[in-house]
């Protein structure tokens, strides 16, 4: 590869793309530019997506992308577009798609081959050199020579696409009163997903899917189901004893490649760390433990040191990879980590880790790991707890130092909307778990800092922020996230301007997103550009889907600003999905949470006063599955007329728009709230 050759790429803003700038494949981005020149060329598209965390789409692009003999064949016979999905993610469903009806499986690198007009006729994933070879030269020939069956296959494979999620679901006008009894029915579903001995869902990868957990945070609030208790706790436990916990650094890789949390694909996301930080930020409101608050803060430190620079932005991931290989920047050699450990320590220190002379890893290296919770660890060994903690920190600050000195995985810095949106929730929730204010300041500072740079005059969001600029038009996932953190802001902070603002940007996805006849949201916007397909999300996965955000902030919104019409369209929205709720319930975790709030109704707690944040704020660091909180010292809603009096904060607990006798003791407050739902 010569180092000196710049391609259309080096123009891009998307570390993804950058990577690929020397390839002497001739890469354009997507845009008119690449379709035009196909168009007048008559060659067939060559889609190749992926993005800057993925090993396996470095190693494709070592293996090929980066060999003049391949290129030659790229750019001879295809115009190459490069995509990084997640600027993108709105082509990256398209083209995923494809793969998925044509091969049943997906993943990244994607590539896929289109006729000049953007539809597929073949897509697939990750080839090896000779194999890749052989497929350029295929798709060539077949598209020479048997352009029709081409056609045909991309007319019937376009039309499968366009029909996507909504070919499973028969649309109902009718929406109907979800009662407790349904609610409790939707635990059903999980036993055969669920891995009762490791935790998380069966068979191997495992992947974190917090949203999923976060729902039976709420069914045992409701419920206080053992099962549904023993599976989240086996859950959160083994995850954060895991591999796939930086036991030195703090955060969490994006999945465990076996089935037992070990061992971790490397790369680390912002979107898993910040919804990992909700979700044991929640657990330990609801039954504290040291560890979860350990975890939470951990993860926090971790975000904000590698994952953000000078501005309040936090970038998008770290690589799998550094010096070409994967996890090397996260695995230990054993003898490397005995140098740093005391000689009376390195017993239980390596019993602890689960170290071993000869790895218990691949090439003789060590995943650290825990054999047992350190509470139980200490009870085992016969040592302090705060001792083992203490020492334990003290090695790990250590340790964190010796491979501070090793080359970084690399870094991509852009900074995305839907994913900065989750991590101001994860402030928000850490916040209030730990009682700290540094957090709730930090979730503040995101909030401005995404209003004054991913915020257009007219109101309308940005997707990307790098180099001091936004390029691209936000899709649902951004509009909805970001409602739902400045909701969750707005209710820690008593600050009107955030819930405003959820509300603005709310209108916007009511104009510009929504669709009457299946009362669900586009995934883009009709003003943005017009793919070959316009996609909807309704499957909650690593990231809950942008319908089912939807859904649950325009229910919050309606009762905020007491406006029926958005919780009737959020009610719409559920029925669409109900029977899916019974069925594939991890899968509809988000929306499931949303039956809760129907199931349970939602308690509006108005605290008005000098002192209501600080009484908020303190109520707040107990778990209530069902309540809103709004107040300060303004009686800026509807809800909150009237209830202002001089000279003392007052809690007022209401539902269905009666409210209790008024009181200022907190801990009668609380107990009410907790006491039935």
């Amino acid at each position: 590869m010569n180092s000196q050759h710049n391609n259309r790429l080096a123009l891009a803003s998307s570390p993804y793309l950058l990577q690929h700038q020397h390839n002497p494949v001739d890469w354009y981005e997507w845009g008119e530019e690449a379709l035009q020149k196909a168009r007048k060329e008559n060659k067939p598209l060559l889609i190749s997506v992926g993005y800057a965390a993925c090993h396996w789409c470095h190693v494709m692009a070592h293996e090929s992308f980066e060999d003049q003999e391949v290129a030659k064949l790229m750019n001879a016979h295809f115009v190459c577009v490069k995509i990084d999905r997640e600027e993108r993610p709105d082509i990256d469903q398209i083209y995923m798609d494809a793969a998925q009806i044509l091969t049943g499986r997906g993943g990244w690198p994607l590539n896929a081959f289109a006729l000049p007009d953007g539809r597929p006729f073949y897509a697939a994933t990750y080839f090896p050199k000779e194999n890749w070879k052989k497929v350029l030269a295929n798709v060539n020939k077949a598209f020479n020579t048997q352009l029709k069956q081409l056609e045909d296959t991309a007319q019937k494979l376009t039309e499968g696409i366009q029909m996507g999620d909504l070919a499973e679901f028969e649309p109902t006008t009718s929406t109907r009163h979800f009662t407790a009894a349904d609610y409790n029915d939707l635990l059903g579903s999980w036993v055969k997903f669920s891995d009762v001995e490791k935790g998380g869902f069966r068979g191997a990868p495992k992947f974190p899917m917090p949203n999923s957990w976060e729902f039976l945070l709420q069914y045992y609030a409701f419920t206080t189901n053992q099962t549904a208790l023993e599976a989240l706790v086996v859950t959160l436990n083994e995850m954060a004893k895991g591999g796939i916990y930086d036991q030195i650094g703090g955060g969490f890789a994006r999945y465990s490649v076996d089935d037992v949390w070990l061992v971790p694909h490397f790369e680390k996301m912002l979107y898993d760390n910040a919804q990992l930080i909700s979700l044991f930020a929640q657990a330990h409101r609801l039954f504290p433990n040291p560890f979860y608050e350990n975890i939470v803060a951990e993860s926090i430190d971790f975000v904000n040191r590698e994952l953000k620079g000078k501005s309040p932005g936090f970038y998008a991931s770290l690589d799998a990879d550094s010096e070409g290989e994967e996890g090397k920047y996260y695995v230990w050699e054993y003898k490397e980590i005995k140098r740093e450990i005391h000689d009376e320590d390195w017993p239980w220190f390596k019993e602890f880790y689960q170290l071993k002379p000869e790895g218990n890893w691949e090439n003789n290296k060590n995943i650290l790991h825990l054999k047992e919770l350190p509470k139980k660890f200490a009870l085992n060994n016969k040592i302090e707890v705060e001792e083992l903690i203490n020492k334990i920190n003290t090695y790990k600050k250590k340790l964190h130092e010796v491979r501070w000195k090793r080359v970084h995985p690399g870094l991509d810095d852009k900074v995305l909307t839907s994913w900065n949106a989750m991590m101001m929730k994860a402030l928000v929730e850490a916040s209030k778990s730990l009682q700290n204010l540094d957090y709730l300041k930090q979730a503040e500072d995101l909030a401005s800092f995404m209003y004054q740079n991913l915020r257009t005059p007219t109101g309308h969001l940005k997707r990307n922020f790098k180099n001091g600029k936004a390029s691209i038009d936000a899709f649902l996932e951004d509009y909805a996230l970001l409602i739902e953190s400045l909701i969750s802001l707005y209710q820690l902070s008593f600050e009107i301007k955030y819930l405003n603002w959820a509300y603005e940007l709310a209108e916007i996805c009511l104009t510009d997103f929504y669709d009457e006849n299946s009362s669900m949201f586009f995934f883009t916007s009709s003003r943005g550009e017009q793919l070959i397909a316009r996609k909807m999300e309704l499957n909650d996965n690593v990231i809950p889907a942008s319908n089912s955000v939807m859904a649950k902030v325009l229910f919050l919104l309606g009762h905020f600003f007491d406006e029926n019409k958005k919780i009737e369209i959020s009610k719409q929205m559920l029925s669409q999905v109900e029977k899916k709720l019974f069925k594939s319930g991890p899968y509809y975790a988000n929306w499931s949470q949303l039956a809760g709030w129907l199931a349970y109704p939602l308690k509006e707690v108005a605290v008005l006063g000098d002192e209501a944040f600080k009484i908020s704020f303190k109520m707040q660091k107990n778990y209530f599955p069902n309540a809103i909180f709004l107040g300060g010292n303004d009686e800026n809603l509807d809800l909150l007329k009237g209830k202002l009096k001089e000279g003392k904060t007052t809690i007022y607990i209401c539902k269905n728009k009666t409210c209790q006798q008024p009181t200022t003791d907190i801990q009668s407050a609380v107990k009410d709230l907790l006491s039935e739902h």
